[in-house]
Formats: C-alpha cells, structure tokens, sequence
C-alpha cells in the first residue's frame, strides 16, 4: 500500500483495518466522522479499485455508516442523515468521507467541508469514539 497521506495523520486517528480499507476517526468533534481508506498503490479515483474492490468499498461504506449511527448515539449526537463524499481535492489519495449529520450541526445544510474550523476531541473522548467505532465496526 501507498503510504498514508501525511494529512490523514495529522487531521484523524486510527481506528482499524477492515477487508480493503484502513479506518480513520476524523478529529472534529462537531460531527461523527469516519474516513475510508482502501489499500492499495496509486490508487487516487474510484475507478482505479478493481470492480470487484469497489463492490467492497461500497459494502465498508455501509458498515461505516452504521458504525456513525451507533458513535453518534454514544456522544450525545445522534446521525439524522449520513453524507458520504470522495472528494479528494486538498488530498488526492483516494479516500471516502463518510459523515453522520444532524440539523443542529454547526455546518448544517450545507457541506462540512471548509465549514469553521475543526474542534479536536479531548484525549479522553477521542480514546472513547476510537473504542465504540472499533466495537460497532467488530474489530
């Protein structure tokens, strides 16, 4: 696998590895937030997954939607609607945001993306949603 980007890094925490993508907690406490990463060389588009790789993604995808539902429940944020994106402009390694919202988030209709500025969890919370997405996750 290509190395992570050193902005994933910086900006989320590891939670784990399912079947084809590394599982990161986006470090921004005013949304539940899980960013997919599939393994894999080069990869920057969808269209460079295998067919039947991105038949996994879009199964990880739902996997991780529900996981937000059961972490959203667990901070007090309880998931309305789950946004999931492939943007991959500010960071080209392919990657899927996958983002639970609600009509009171700060960002709310519009897209969390370049919205304020990201609010790090405490340590304490951060080790608290990286365990209850592992669980919810089952790994």
């Amino acid at each position: 696998m290509d190395e992570i980007d050193p902005a994933f890094v910086a900006t989320s925490h590891a939670i784990g590895d399912l079947p084809l993508c590394q599982v990161r907690l986006q470090d921004d406490a005013r949304y539940p937030w899980l960013v997919l990463i599939p393994r894999g060389e080069r990869l920057r588009e969808l269209e460079d997954l295998a067919a039947g790789d991105r038949a996994v993604l879009m199964e990880e995808i739902v996997r991780a939607g529900r996981a937000l539902q059961v972490l959203g429940e667990a901070l007090g944020v309880p998931v309305e609607k789950l946004n999931v994106g492939a943007l991959g402009n500010v960071t080209p390694q392919l990657h899927v945001h996958v983002v639970g919202r609600r009509r009171d988030d700060p960002a709310w209709p519009g897209p969390v993306w370049g919205f304020g500025t990201a609010e790090p969890y405490a340590a304490d919370v951060a080790a608290y949603a990286i365990e209850t997405a592992r669980r919810a996750l089952g790994l």
